[in-house]
């Protein structure tokens, strides 16, 4: 008698959550599309890699969105390579807060307070490799007259790398 109230239990519980138990995974758009006929092979390996995959999916359309609007900003104003990597980094760092906390790291927070904890951890760990990817350009765009395009795909791979680690294990650990 207990396990068929258990069950009729957890039948109203699903209904009530849209189709959901709480004890199932909630699935975002990644998950469902890995349910379709074609990608549907694909899900073991992403299921089991899914924090890095969407990291790196995440992460790659911010670099591209950064090199775009590098090159863009450098060939229609032509301002310093500095600010222009300040400007670019506004732009991206809002997109990556957005998309790491929502799809990668899971971020959800339950008060306004961890809320801005988060924001003010993620915008710090970005400030630094900022200053880092700042001082690549300086080094070998400004004073050693480098590539300047070819310097910054470098920088932008050492600073996606840094970005990973400081979100991972500080910004979006879990409890």
């Amino acid at each position: 008698m207990n396990d068929e109230l258990n069950e009729i239990a957890d039948q109203i519980e699903k209904e009530n959550n849209g189709g959901q138990s709480e004890n199932f995974e909630k699935k975002d758009i990644f998950d469902k599309l890995m349910h379709l006929p074609v990608l549907n092979i694909f899900e073991p390996f992403y299921k089991k890699y899914k924090e890095a995959l969407l990291y790196l999916f995440f992460g790659g359309t911010a670099f591209f969105l950064n090199i775009f609007l590098f090159a863009a900003i450098d060939k229609c104003f032509h301002i310093s390579e500095l600010v222009n990597n300040i400007i670019c980094w506004v732009v991206c760092v809002l997109y990556q807060y957005f998309t790491n906390r929502t799809w990668v790291f899971d971020g959800h927070v339950d008060t306004l307070g961890e809320f801005f904890k988060q924001l003010i951890g993620f915008f710090g760990g970005r400030l630094f490799t900022l200053l880092v990817e700042e001082l690549i350009i300086a080094v070998f765009i400004t004073w050693l007259g480098f590539n300047t395009m070819v310097v910054k795909l470098v920088a932008q791979v050492v600073v996606i790398v840094l970005n990973y680690v400081i979100s991972k294990l500080i910004v979006f650990k879990k409890k």
